[in-house]
């Protein structure tokens, strides 16, 4: 079974669209969705729809904990408030509600999906450093952990010296970001793991990110350097 794991959208539909078109062309049998489904961006209620409709599973994210409720929003950077007010007025309540229902972690299809880390996922860790990442292991059942809210890819062995994705191995894989990526590269980021090979690819597709820029800057009140970040990847 080949499934697609997306973290990070961010409201940007642009990404989140052209994502999933490459997911289909993938021949992906399921979808997953790490979380942040909402922040910084544009279109939090349409990328919403388009994770509730084409998603076999879905965690929360941050962002989205705060838009529900579960989180304060002092929890955010001040980019992260602004857009939280301004996606709280976009959404329904009962987009809202959905939100406040999503789980924290999630596992399927022999995986475990989490928007940060498996130990303690509300403290929102950011596992960016292999002895972040190693003390994880332990939190986890399955091969392979999926995780998201760096914004950036990586893969994480419980050995040393591992650095592909083989049977015989445990994982944390971070699969970036849809629609905000922060590795110097403005393409959009996703993973595709086939479950039966044990093999995993981190997909990298460029997307109309001019449009998506044009939305930010077009919004009253969404800081223009949200959209500078789109173009530079940062």
């Amino acid at each position: 079974m080949r499934i697609a794991v997306l973290s990070d959208i961010h409201a940007n539909l642009e990404a989140l669209t052209r994502c999933l078109e490459r997911a289909e062309q993938a021949g992906a049998d399921a979808i997953y969705c790490l979380g942040d489904i909402v922040g910084y961006n544009a279109d939090p209620s349409e990328c919403l729809k388009r994770v509730r409709s084409r998603c076999d599973g879905i965690v929360i994210g941050n962002h989205d904990a705060v838009v529900a409720g579960r989180e304060k929003i002092g929890t955010l950077p001040p980019d992260g408030q602004t857009a939280v007010r301004e996606h709280r007025e976009q959404l329904s309540d009962g987009q809202i509600d959905f939100l406040a229902s999503l789980p924290l972690k999630l596992q399927a299809e022999g995986c475990t999906f989490v928007h940060a880390a498996p130990g303690t996922p509300s403290d929102w860790k950011r596992l960016r450093s292999y002895p972040a990442a190693r003390d994880q292991f332990k939190h986890f059942g399955t091969d392979v952990c999926f995780v998201g809210h760096t914004h950036v890819p990586s893969v994480v062995a419980d050995k040393l010296g591992v650095f592909e994705v083989r049977s015989g191995n445990r994982y944390i894989i971070n699969v970036g970001s849809v629609g905000q990526p922060r590795d110097q590269n403005p393409r959009l980021s996703f993973g595709i793991f086939d479950t039966q090979r044990s093999s995993y690819e981190n997909v990298r597709v460029r997307y109309d990110v001019s449009r998506a820029t044009e939305k930010i800057r077009r919004a009253d009140r969404l800081p223009g350097r949200l959209a500078e970040r789109l173009e530079k990847g940062v």
